[in-house]
Formats: structure tokens, C-alpha cells, sequence
């Protein structure tokens, strides 16, 4: 994939983040006195936290929420799995030829796991603080928490693998500059 296409791809799924981290995630916050989210409780959240949030949250945020944060929650996950996706398989070494693409693949499961964590919330959000049930609150928050893991560990490879990747560079100028030297 030519870089400039990755570093679109990258631009785009910051953008969104951003977007999201400014704007909708801090609306629904201030619509519900001031609570985080679920999409923001990366180690879940219990039935009573779950209640108090949606108690909490006013008609014009829950529907906010529902309308405009999870339209954006639609590509953001899809953007974010596939940038993830392909910084892994670009930083793995090439001689593993496609390899590194079977390597990549797990990054993939954000999407899906975040999209599965919206619906959660959705039904949620239509049940409401008096008809939310402790499943309900079970499933989503183990879609949350499931996407917030696959999400670390993704972005944990993508670090690692920079890491590597500088070591290597750093470690062949300091040979390079030792050879030039010696000669």
C-alpha cells in the first residue's frame, strides 16, 4: 500500500478520534451531569453505574448519544482496525511475506467488537435507567471491555513494533559509524 494512502487512512481515523474526544464523547458527558460514557469505561462499568448513568442522562444527550455519537462510532472503529491492521503487517519484517498479514489480522477485531459494544449501549439507551436490565448492562460491558482489550493490545503492537524497528535502524547507524571509523 503506497504511504501516502496509510498515512490518509491515519490522518482520517485521527481526525474522527479527535472529533469524538473533543465534541460528541464531552456532549453526552455534559448531558449526564458530568459521567463518562460507556464507550469511555474501558474496564467496564456494573449495573448501578450503568443505571446512574442512564438516570443521569438527559432526553436531548440520550438521544445525542444514540444519533450522533454512534453515527461516528459506525466508521471510527472501521478506520481504527484497518489503520491498526495495516501499521502491523508494514512494521512486521518483510521476509514474512503474507505472514504479516495473517500476523495483523487479530487488529481487525476492534471493529467488530466496537460495533457490537454500540448496539449493546443502544438497547440500553432505549431501555432507560428503569428498564435497563443487569444482562443488558452484562453483555455491553463485556463488549466494552472486550473492545478496550483488543483495542490495547493492537495499539501495544503497533509500539512494540516501532520500538524494534528504531532499535534496528539506531543499531545499523552505530555499526555503520563504527565500520566508518575503522576504516
Amino acid at each position: 500500500m503506497p504511504r501516502i494512502l496509510f498515512w490518509t487512512l491515519a490522518g482520517a481515523t485521527l481526525a474522527l478520534y479527535l472529533t469524538m474526544l473533543a465534541w460528541s464523547l464531552p456532549t453526552v458527558s455534559a448531558g449526564s451531569g458530568g459521567l463518562a460514557p460507556f464507550d469511555m469505561r474501558p474496564g467496564g462499568y456494573s449495573f448501578e453505574e450503568a443505571r446512574q448513568f442512564l438516570a443521569s442522562l438527559t432526553p436531548a444527550a440520550a438521544r445525542f448519544y444514540r444519533e450522533v455519537q454512534h453515527a461516528l462510532d459506525i466508521a471510527y472503529p472501521a478506520l481504527n482496525a484497518l489503520t491498526l491492521f495495516l501499521a502491523i503487517a508494514a512494521l512486521l519484517p518483510r521476509r514474512l511475506g503474507a505472514w504479516r498479514f495473517a500476523c495483523a489480522a487479530p487488529a481487525l477485531l476492534v471493529a467488530p467488537l466496537d460495533w457490537l459494544e454500540n448496539g449493546a449501549v443502544a438497547l440500553m439507551l432505549d431501555a432507560g435507567a428503569d428498564g435497563v436490565t443487569a444482562q443488558m448492562v452484562a453483555t455491553a460491558s463485556g463488549w466494552t471491555q472486550l473492545k478496550s482489550t483488543a483495542t490495547a493490545i493492537a495499539m501495544s503492537a503497533v509500539l512494540l513494533l516501532l520500538v524494534v524497528k528504531a532499535g534496528r535502524a539506531w543499531a545499523g547507524r552505530l555499526r555503520q559509524r563504527n565500520v566508518s571509523r575503522a576504516a
